[in-house]
């Protein structure tokens, strides 16, 4: 269930794409009206329609998402703060210049930011993240430790890559790279996960005998 409501802004993105897709020219005169009203200069043209539309509804999903976290539990974890602050960013230039361009570039950063705070904790703070979040299930070595958060390290390096791969390297079109987005990005992280966890299985925590 924590997994769905993680990925909640990304299926509503995906979703909302999908929908104003096929209705692309409605869609287009609706945000043309509504962008108006924001001060927002300019209309909207129907093969953009889409791509703004799922932008507008991933800014507000992931408002609504923290709004839901720190009313539920009094507070937000810092990363979500990050990803609402990336949101917000890459989707209002994306609005604003009517450019897709930067929210290709937002899971990119997002990536790079995860990479760069474990690395950073580990390197600098001497604090492994990745431990953390994972000691109260297993109990490994230190050196094992070491090894299990550069190897997250450089996963989220390489999903970072990937998506400006998908997003320019290959001339896709942007239907392909939101496919991608949630459902690519999300295979590898269950595959990433998978493996990581038989290799793990003998250092999880067993229940004593009753």
């Amino acid at each position: 269930m924590k997994f769905l409501f993680d990925l909640f802004p990304v299926i509503l993105f995906f979703a909302a794409f999908k929908v104003a897709g096929n209705n692309s020219q409605v869609t287009a005169a609706f945000l043309s009206q509504v962008f108006g009203l924001v001060g927002i200069a300019g209309g909207v043209d129907v093969k953009q329609a889409p791509i703004l539309a799922a932008t507008v509804v991933v800014i507000l999903a992931t408002v609504v998402q923290i709004a839901w976290v720190w009313l539920r539990h009094g507070k937000v974890d810092k990363m979500l703060w990050v990803s609402l602050t990336l949101v917000v960013f890459f989707g209002g230039m994306t609005l604003w210049f009517r450019d897709e361009t930067f929210i290709k570039w937002k899971p990119t950063v997002l990536y790079w930011v995860f990479a760069t705070v474990l690395l950073f904790s580990a390197t600098v703070l001497k604090k492994n993240l990745i431990r953390a979040m994972l000691e109260k299930e297993m109990q490994l070595p230190e050196a094992l430790w070491a090894r299990l958060n550069l190897a997250w390290v450089g996963f989220f390096a390489f999903l970072g890559i990937a998506n400006l791969m998908v997003a320019f390297a290959f001339g896709l079109s942007t239907d392909v790279w939101v496919n991608f987005k949630l459902f690519g990005g999300m295979g590898l992280m269950f595959v990433f996960v998978l493996l990581q966890g038989l290799m793990l299985s003998k250092y999880l925590e067993k229940e004593p005998p009753t």
